[in-house]
């Protein structure tokens, strides 16, 4: 039996302290806690770090355009089947649409079994909702949604472009170019990360100073019914679906914890989108795949707004005590089937579906949107990050499904 002796003991507490010390997930976990306590007990220099996390966010916008197109267009010429293409586009369109109404169903149980608004409305803050109340609803049009939705614009050309390239003469040569050009972005996009901390840190210092800790005593009821639904669906509904393929969600959650620490901190979904795509591919997805669904979950697949949206439309209604009727709940989810589709690429976007879908009911009162202003931003961590995960899964599943999955490089943390 080898007895360790004390320099081999210092070798491994120093390791073991290096290892620490340069995980990102470390650093970002500590700005995040740091945020938190400056915006606690500083409100006024918290707020003043908003340029931080708007600032991240801002440089890592510059690579989703080129990452989104590079990996797409690669991913669809390498393929030289054109036919898989719309295979793929098909099942992601399908599985997004049958996986977001089942977190449509799970936020109106939810909301409507442990009745988050009956509570006393006369307590609560009441913001200034007009901007999304006074005739936002009429004229939101998917046409205006897709001409401001960067990430849709940039995956309809990749697709145009990476079914071009198949019939190019030049194609090989074309290809080597991207190829080189896509591993410049890559390298780019990881010395980025290394920015991530000073993001988080930013983000989450001007949520908590601009909005307090104190605003989530009101809805405390509600932030905690949106968070165990979000909680539910993530671990038994997401969970069961990997299990199925025989992968632990909790494994899933370990390798992606940078990505979702990021979400946490910064409030956007959209700051991992291009390293959740590099570590989608790392993990043994195919690019094709990763290049398709990614980009268009990120405007279709949004469980976990699916979520919020539903439990707030309950929760408005319980809060001016306006019963539901068991059709008037399946109108409900009907509605959100389709409007919650639009809840990405526009600022204020969630509220202007949650406005078009009260005014389509013609029988909760649009003003009860006021009500939930003061809190949402403490939930849109929760909508962000289970947007994150139902992303990641959907693209494993996906890949899964095509026969696509490089086992070879499927790290074997992960598997359960």
């Amino acid at each position: 039996m080898n007895i360790p002796t004390p320099n081999s003991s210092s070798k491994t507490d120093k390791s073991l302290f290096k290892s620490v010390v340069t995980n990102l997930t470390f650093w970002v976990l500590i700005a995040i806690i740091a945020g938190v306590l400056l915006g606690h007990f500083s409100p006024e220099n918290g707020v003043k770090m908003e340029f931080l996390g708007k600032k991240f966010i801002q440089l890592i916008s510059v690579f989703i355009g080129p990452i989104i197109f590079l990996t797409i267009v690669l991913g669809i010429s390498g393929m030289g089947n054109l036919k898989k293409v719309g295979r793929i586009g098909v099942k992601a369109l399908t599985y997004f649409e049958v996986v977001s109404t089942v977190a449509l169903a799970i936020g109106v149980t939810i909301a409507y079994v442990f009745k988050p608004g009956k509570i006393d409305k006369s307590g609560l803050a009441i913001g200034d909702a007009s901007q999304y109340t006074s005739g936002a609803a009429e004229h939101f049009s998917w046409l205006k949604f897709f001409l401001s939705n960067f990430t849709l614009q940039v995956l309809l050309a990749a697709i145009i472009c990476g079914i071009a390239l198949n019939f190019y003469k030049k194609r090989e040569v074309t290809i080597l170019v991207l190829e080189r050009i896509s591993k410049v972005v890559f390298t780019g996009l990881k010395y980025v990360m290394y920015l991530a901390p000073i993001g988080a840190f930013g983000g989450m210092a001007y949520t908590i100073g601009k909005f307090g800790l104190a605003t989530l005593i009101p809805l405390g009821k509600l932030m905690l019914c949106v968070y165990l639904t979000m909680a539910l669906f993530v671990f038994l509904v997401l969970g069961s679906i990997l299990r199925y393929y025989k992968i632990s969600i909790f494994s899933i959650l370990k390798y992606i914890k940078e990505e979702l620490l990021l979400v946490l901190g910064t409030s956007s979904s959209e700051a991992a989108l291009p390293s959740i795509m590099v570590k989608l591919e790392k993990m043994g997805c195919s690019k094709s795949v990763v290049g398709l669904v990614i980009p268009t979950g990120y405007s279709f697949n949004l469980d976990g707004t699916s979520i919020y949206l539903s439990m707030s439309v309950l929760f408005i209604a319980q809060l001016y005590d306006v019963h539901l009727s068991f059709f008037e709940i399946l109108t409900v989810i009907g509605i959100l089937m389709i409007t919650s589709k639009g809840a990405a690429g526009v600022t204020g976007s969630g509220f202007i579906v949650l406005a078009s879908t009260l005014t389509a009911l013609h029988k909760i009162p649009v003003e009860g949107l006021a009500f939930l202003l003061g809190v949402d931003k403490f939930m849109s961590e929760a909508r962000a990050i289970t947007n994150l995960i139902g992303n990641t899964v959907a693209t494993i599943i996906i890949s899964k499904t095509e026969r696509d999955f490089t086992e070879l490089n499927f790290n074997p943390d992960i598997e359960g």
